[in-house]
């Protein structure tokens, strides 16, 4: 009798509704509405209340409407299905279990319906309470409720977020009805267990697709780097002739953006045009985004200064054009539209000024840097562990380890980023023992380390001569923490025996490892054997090179440059003669130094700047006294073949020279310099710089390609190992 009764009521309960005339200022039925009201059953009379709750709910806000409720002496079943569902549908997932507990503790409801079950349901979703959510599930099951695909869905979803894969597969399966929804949210928990094969299995055996279907493909396929996989699927989606939402415009230029599709972009932007969608805000941040990764920043300006006359919601825009120009590696352009941005009164979220900080790390900016750091503690905003990660590194690459280290200590969430960044400051700065004890205290904290945090401590024993230790965390990662070994981290073993002499080992490793086949170990063991000049190996890793079309300038001018130093000069006219021929270009080496909110640039012999006549004749001065000094120019490292008078001049006016010459004359006595090199710096140029420490009496920092060089009274953090 009781189950008769449930079902009779819900019976009532989830007829159709009929139509109500309600204003929800007031909650209160206009007289349309009395007539009607009369004449309904006392079922019906309850589905009135929780509708005129539901539009209070929707109109005023769930805080308004509990308060209400709190105060209505009678709590029916329409009244607590509409504040558990709006308690779902605002994110107040704790709110909504509360809600349903005190539904459940004797307030006169002999039953929950669909509606709250399903409303349930999504809040332990949101939450990840499995327990519940199965609990509830069960007694769906025992109760002879009847679960319509709406909350069948519902108990799927409630699995799937919670991680539950198995069970939703299972729920899936059993289910009789299904719709494009039931679809969707199984593919998506195949994807998210990485079984891409399931996953497209079930989307082809699907009837049901609808654009949401694709969406769900495409951006799980993205998600996890899929992204050739996912182009296929968007070109199938064309050829069926789906009609594009804005989420799958937004996803299909951040796909275009991911493979530098530029064609495709500019092709997407026209459908984007043509169905006047140009407007939607997600749609055009992802249509800057995509030009800006795609390197046409002027396009991406264009379209963001058209957008900015007619709407002030563009912060996501803000950030996506800050990022562009990072991307691009114009970062002084990237700071003064950030600069822009706060003249035009627009708020800096953590997310901008984390862009921003990466500019600063990028172009060694410590000064700006400084004044982003105050920004952020200015504006109040809390040091989440991204926004700490972001300070960290910029303090790190502007050559403050000190700064660095105080930021990362005073964090109070630190998570598994975080603890990498600050183990890669270390290994940048040579610190190897120092990362080495940061990463046992990482463990110590029960955090567990992931793929880059080993690459990080790998880089560190590499760049502090550590080989016993590398090897051990290399075994270490794979038995203790079961990370399959990347190329990262195999580069990192290669580097790590290839600085230490050890090139037996680099090439062992290379052909046990069976890595033969990836082009950047061969770069590596080739850098080894240049600065240990090995020349057998270094014309296997050439040979390697060439076998594996990895035409690029790097590894032509290390070879080159090997020949040159062994005088081989015949090899060496031969190597550039076929870098010639297939349009290799070498990339030019330059030095910066910044000085008063003004990057100086420099290249070997540039007569470019202002000051150039005040440089180098304080160059050749500064040399004449390194020379009394006992410093000897390396004119061997000189790979022209020319006079001995003309190699020491080469090497007398290379970048680094000029900008801290530069630095010398322009900065009061005693002051440290900061010069960042986009290579690696010379041999001379790094005996050179220790004795200008010790004749200038000042601090010299440099950032090279690989590291950080400390000089100091004429010696040097690396202790001559880099």
């Amino acid at each position: 009798m009781a189950q008769a009764a449930r079902k009779a009521a819900a019976a009532a309960l989830l007829s159709p509704p009929q139509t109500f005339f309600v204003s929800p200022s007031s909650a209160v039925l206009l007289p349309e509405a009395c007539a009607a009201k009369k004449a309904l059953s006392e079922a019906h009379r309850q589905r009135v209340r929780g509708c005129v709750r539901s539009s209070w709910v929707k109109a005023r806000g769930l805080h308004n409407a509990r308060g209400v409720f709190d105060r209505t002496p009678t709590r029916n079943l329409p009244a607590w299905t509409s504040i558990i569902s709006g308690c779902a549908r605002e994110g107040r997932h704790a709110d909504g279990m509360r809600a349903f507990t005190e539904m459940l503790d004797g307030c006169g409801v002999t039953a929950p319906n669909a509606f709250v079950l399903a409303g349930v349901l999504r809040c332990c979703a949101g939450l990840g309470d499995v327990e519940s959510g199965r609990r509830i599930h069960g007694w769906i099951l025992r109760s002879g409720v009847c679960p319509d695909v709406v909350l069948c869905n519902a108990v799927l979803d409630m699995y799937a977020k919670c991680g539950d894969h198995g069970r939703a597969r299972r729920v899936f399966g059993a289910m009789t009805q299904k719709d494009a929804t039931s679809w969707n949210i199984v593919i998506r928990a195949c994807l998210q267990d990485g079984d891409f094969v399931g996953a497209m299995r079930l989307f082809d055996e699907s009837s049901l697709r609808d654009v949401s279907s694709w969406n769900t493909i495409i951006s799980g396929l993205m998600r996890h780097g899929r992204t050739t996989e996912a182009l296929d699927c968007l070109q199938q989606m064309v050829r069926a002739g789906v009609v594009f939402s804005n989420y799958t415009y937004s996803m299909a230029f951040s796909l275009a953006g991911l493979l530098l599709l530029l064609d495709l972009g500019r092709q997407l932007h026209g459908r984007v045009m043509v169905a006047v969608l140009e407007e939607d805000v997600f749609v055009r941040c992802s249509l800057i985004d995509m030009y800006c990764k795609c390197g046409e920043m002027e396009t991406a300006l264009s379209i963001f200064d058209r957008w900015s006359e007619f709407t002030d919601d563009i912060q996501f825009a803000w950030s996506a054009m800050v990022a562009g120009y990072i991307q691009n590696g114009r970062e002084e352009e990237a700071l003064e539209f950030f600069r822009r941005m706060l003249r035009e009164g627009v708020p800096a979220g953590q997310f901008i000024l984390t862009s921003v900080a990466a500019a600063c790390a990028n172009a060694g900016m410590v000064e700006q840097g400084r004044q982003v750091h105050g920004f952020v503690e200015k504006l109040g905003h809390r040091f989440d562990a991204p926004l700490a990660s972001a300070i960290v590194d910029m303090y790190s690459k502007c050559g403050s380890l000190e700064d660095a280290c105080r930021i990362f200590e005073s964090a109070q969430d630190k998570n598994v980023a975080l603890w990498t960044t600050m183990l890669c400051s270390y290994a940048t700065h040579g610190k190897g023992r120092m990362a080495l004890e940061t990463f046992s205290r990482m463990k110590a904290e029960k955090i567990t380390p992931n793929e880059i945090t080993l690459v990080s401590v790998l880089s560190a024993c590499s760049h502090s001569g550590l080989v016993s230790e590398g090897y051990h965390y290399f075994n270490l990662m794979q038995k203790e923490y079961g990370i399959v070994p990347s190329t990262e981290h195999y580069n990192c073993m290669v580097d790590l025996y290839g600085r230490a002499g050890l090139l037996d080992k680099a090439k062992n490793f290379i052909e046990e490892n069976k890595i033969s086949h990836e082009a950047i170990v061969w770069k590596t063991l080739l850098s080894a054997c240049r600065l240990h000049k090995h020349i057998e190996y270094a014309k296997l890793a050439s040979e390697k090179l060439v076998q594996l079309e990895q035409y690029d300038a790097g590894s032509y001018v290390l070879m080159s440059n090997m020949y040159a130093t062994n005088s081989k000069w015949l090899d060496t006219f031969k190597l550039r003669s076929s870098m010639r021929e297939r349009r290799v270009r070498k990339q030019p080496g330059q030095s910066w130094i910044h000085l008063k909110n003004t990057v100086h640039r420099f290249v070997a012999l540039d007569m470019s700047h202002p000051r150039s006549a005040e440089i180098y004749a304080y160059v050749e001065k500064l040399m004449e006294r390194l020379k009394e000094m006992g410093y000897a120019s390396r004119t061997d490292l000189v790979v022209h073949d020319i006079e001995e008078e003309q190699r020491e001049t080469s090497l007398k006016f290379h970048s680094e020279k000029l900008a801290i010459a530069f630095g010398i004359i322009s900065t009061p006595v005693g002051t440290p310099l900061r010069i960042f090199k986009n290579l690696r710096v010379c041999e001379d140029c790094h005996e050179t710089i220790k004795f200008i420490t010790r004749a200038t009496d000042r601090e010299i920092v440099v950032r090279d390609l690989y590291r950080f060089h400390h000089f100091k009274d004429g010696q040097c953090s690396c202790e001559d190992f880099w």
